[in-house]
Parts: C-alpha cells; structure tokens; sequence
C-alpha cells in the first residue's frame, strides 16, 4: 500500500524559510497527482499547492508568489518550498497523492495522505 511521510516542519520567525518534504514509498506505484494542505488552529482543511504529473501547479492565493510545489520523480519524492513565511502560514501541514498502484497482475487507484508535519511561525 502506498504510504507518503512529510518531514521538513518546524518554528521559523516571521520572513524566514522552510522547505517541507512528502515521500511516497510502496512496490510498484505511480503519482498521478499531489498536493499540500494545512490545517491551521481553529480552521478548516485548506488546499495549499498541487502538482500533476504534467508538472502543472496550482497554488492557494494566500501562498502565490511565496511557495512553490516541485516532484522528484526518481526520488518519488515531492517538495514544498515556503518563503517569507508570515505567522498566518502556521498550521499542520499535509501531504496527498494520488495515483495508482499494482496490486498483484491489476493496478488499483490509491488516494493517501501523510500524518503532518507542523509549521509554526512566529512574529
């Protein structure tokens, strides 16, 4: 079964950087699509970026300009690099992907999400 682990969270101050990763592990499995959510106090689940295996992104207009999504495919491996961090970006961060995977002679869709890695930016 396709599993994804995000690493990379941490307490960063207000304009500083972090660079959050989502690995993907299983037998024989492809990314059709992945994405980074946040959940931040008292919210609500939010999409933040996404990346399709065209390599087309999609961004959260709160984080245009700042983030940016990015795969490794032979690393299996996808990226979110997250500049000028403000105190409002901090929350639990997610990582899903999307794809399928083979499962003894057939492939199988899969939709599976990380455990979170948090981010904490202060003022």
């Amino acid at each position: 079964q396709v599993q994804v682990v995000e690493s990379g969270g941490g307490l960063v101050q207000a304009g500083g950087s972090l660079r959050l990763s989502c690995a993907a592990s299983g037998s024989i499995f492809r990314i059709n699509a992945a994405g980074w959510y946040r959940q931040g106090p008292g919210k609500q689940r939010e999409l933040v970026a996404t990346i399709r295996g065209s390599g087309s992104t999609n961004y959260a207009d709160s984080v245009k300009g700042r983030f940016t999504i990015s795969r490794d495919n032979a690393k299996n491996t996808v990226y979110l690099q997250m500049n000028t961090l403000k105190p409002e970006d901090t929350a639990v961060y997610y990582c899903n992907a999307v794809g399928s995977e083979l499962f003894g002679t057939n492939w199988r869709s899969y939709d599976t999400w990380g455990q979170g890695t948090q981010v904490t930016v202060s003022s």
